[in-house]
């Protein structure tokens, strides 16, 4: 279960952080940020895309949208959504559960400069009905994250 992944990951490197599971699903923005009483553009997605030969995982305000432009300057490439089998293949999180944390094998993350409007965020750990709450930089620190501008 990749939940357990997340629990292992902030287990052994953020064991102050810990993992909200809610009775209501948070698979969606509108859902997570109902469940965790904050606006939508706290909530961290996680996208999970494929530029060129290389998949990788873009965290943004939930409120954002990837800036196909922006993307493809800064990374060479259009960017491809992958598909709900590629994501679980990548990540071990379905699709709702989707982050950068307790991943099978590393993937390069970058967070999106519209997360630094807020000192804390909530992405998703594992599940559709799980979260963490954490600060940008921790989260980019943890997962050796880069900070980019591919969102609107």
């Amino acid at each position: 279960m990749s939940i357990e992944s997340v629990r292992a990951f902030f287990s052994s490197h953020a064991p102050e952080v810990p993992i909200m599971v809610t009775e209501e699903s948070s698979a969606t923005v509108e859902l997570a940020a109902a469940a965790h009483g904050v606006e939508p553009a706290q909530i961290a997605k996680t996208i999970c895309l494929r530029a060129g030969e290389s998949v990788l995982l873009v965290v943004a305000a939930g409120t954002k949208r990837l800036d196909n432009r922006k993307f493809r300057d800064r990374f060479g490439t259009k960017p491809r959504m992958l598909g709900a089998d590629g994501v679980v293949s990548a990540t071990s999180h379905p699709i709702g559960g989707v982050c950068p944390f307790g991943l099978p094998s590393p993937l390069p993350v970058y967070c999106d400069i519209s997360l630094r409007d807020f000192s804390e965020v909530l992405p998703a750990a594992g599940a559709t009905n799980a979260a963490v709450r954490i600060s940008p930089d921790l989260m980019v620190q943890l997962t050796g994250a880069e900070w980019v501008d591919v969102c609107d």
